[in-house]
């Protein structure tokens, strides 16, 4: 494998622009002897060759020794018992794009390999949920919904094609905003890690998550995340099932727990930032499928960056880096006036995501949240739960507000890269805000009305002053180009 793919064995840290930031992570954990199950990786090369001209020469050969690498290592049979092996297909750009792509996972289960599961499990429920869980998701993603197409019975022809959704997945209406709006380049393409399943829907022993080493609303030097038992990981991130917090995970598999929170030390201190780790617990046992820098918010971002400094981690110059000027200028946004919502009783409330402030119309479709803006109109988008497909109304609005979810979800994940103001798992009843002028509060309420707002004074906001300053020691003019530009420059005088 040297041409398209490349084996993910830790024996060397691969360019993070050629394999991906999802690959390269994988490739870290296994050289730092984390717990990661094998994979490898098709390469953006492969993905540029794809869009240029179809297939590449080769990578149908390169994919089938890379499958052949992973039955040895696992000492399990691709399309075969008695002892199946299923793998997860998943994209990763060299920049991190969360939810903008598609996954396939448990591809490689057929009737035959269901009844081989079912029998290795002695778990009939789990192998059919697995097999079901299989079928929505490659009708979905490589199908398209189209019914009349079949999916293959051929499990290296269902590899294949879904290789080449992913890589499709790449110029969606949805990727193609995300990069517009975050100023990412088209041509880097995406990879394509091709892993060995590990199964959080086996048992009551069994489940994922998602924990951050630091709190990614507020940059609390503690870890933050969500677990949601006998479940596989779209689950999570989809926001269709609100997950229970982490200490849940210590009450059921306390060894994993553990183990999770030694190996988030460990990533945070060799990538000296804040890290995003997704995992799955199978059977008690801990596997860690990624780990990447954490999207975070705003006030976040700032603490986090001023505490790294003072811990050793990072110098001035990089904590100035990680710090923004659209954060920088959504700090300085107004807040809630201190009597604001005195005697109010909030419309909804849920798990804040992102925090600050946000107003206007409630609307449950992206693209009149999209359509509605561009008029001039102050927009919060409203939605049973985000999809990727939502991206465009979630960069109009002011403000994310959904019926289902945790502070893992997508709609979470997005908010916070944006830097708006996110509020989840509200209850089906906030669909019904549609039409009504609300204001969000981020840190969990959702309030009538345009509610009044003050600005933030100087005082709030040491951190900020600090990165400000550094800024000036370094010579660094950025933030002089910031929305909020004249502010940031009042915050920095007046913090001497």
């Amino acid at each position: 494998m040297s041409r398209w793919t490349l084996p993910l064995d830790g024996a060397h840290l691969p360019d993070r622009a050629l394999v991906g930031g999802k690959a390269w992570s994988i490739a870290r954990m296994v050289s730092l002897g984390l717990n990661v199950p094998p994979a490898f990786v098709v390469t953006t090369t492969a993905c540029n060759a794809y869009q240029a001209g179809g297939l590449p020469e080769g990578l149908v050969e390169e994919m089938d020794a890379g499958l052949a690498w992973l039955e040895e290592k696992t000492g399990r049979s691709f399309g075969s018992g008695p002892s199946p092996l299923l793998l997860s297909i998943r994209s990763g750009a060299a920049i991190s794009m969360p939810g903008m792509m598609d996954t396939v996972l448990n591809l490689g289960i057929s009737d035959l390999t269901e009844t081989a599961l079912a029998a290795e499990s002695g778990e009939a429920e789990f192998a059919r949920d697995t097999h079901r869980r299989f079928i929505e998701l490659y009708e979905a993603i490589v199908l398209k919904g189209d019914t009349s197409q079949l999916i293959p019975t051929d499990p290296r022809a269902q590899l294949l094609a879904a290789v080449q959704a992913v890589f499709d997945s790449w110029n969606s209406r949805r990727a193609r905003k995300y990069r517009q709006h975050h100023g990412i380049a088209d041509d880097l393409g995406t990879a394509v890690t091709v892993q060995a399943m590990v199964f959080g829907n086996l048992d009551e022993q069994s489940g994922t998550g998602v924990l951050f080493s630091r709190n990614p609303l507020t940059g609390d030097n503690l870890p933050f995340g969500e677990y949601l038992p006998k479940a596989q990981g779209e689950d999570v991130v989809s926001g269709k099932f609100t997950p229970l917090p982490l200490d849940a995970m210590k009450a059921r598999v306390a060894d994993a727990h553990s183990r999770l929170l030694a190996a988030s030390e460990k990533l945070e201190q060799d990538s000296r930032d804040m890290q995003d780790i997704e995992f799955t617990v199978q059977k008690g046992e801990l596997f860690l499928l990624q780990a990447r820098s954490a999207k975070r918010a705003p006030m976040a971002a700032v603490r986090c960056a001023v505490e790294m400094v003072a811990e050793g981690l990072i110098e001035t110059n990089e904590a100035v880096a990680r710090v923004s000027p659209e954060q920088a200028a959504e700090i300085l946004r107004p807040r809630l006036a201190d009597d604001a919502t005195q005697g109010l009783s909030p419309v909804a409330t849920g798990e804040g995501a992102c925090p600050g402030v946000g107003s206007g119309m409630a609307v449950i479709t992206p693209d009149e949240a999209e359509t509605r803006a561009a008029k001039g109109e102050d927009i919060v988008l409203v939605r049973q739960t985000t999809s990727p497909d939502d991206i465009h109304g979630m960069i109009a609005a002011k403000a994310i507000v959904t019926a289902q979810g945790g502070a893992t979800s997508h709609a979470a994940v997005v908010s916070r890269a944006l830097g708006r103001p996110c509020v989840v798992g509200c209850g089906d009843g906030v669909m019904a805000l549609a039409g009504q002028w609300v204001t969000v509060d981020g840190s969990g309420q959702v309030w009538a009305g345009a509610l009044p707002m003050i600005a933030p004074s100087a005082g709030d906001h040491p951190g900020l002053a600090q990165i400000l300053r550094w800024a000036a020691d370094l010579g660094e003019s950025k933030f002089e180009a910031a929305p909020d530009a004249e502010e940031l420059k009042s915050l920095e005088a007046s913090n001497g």
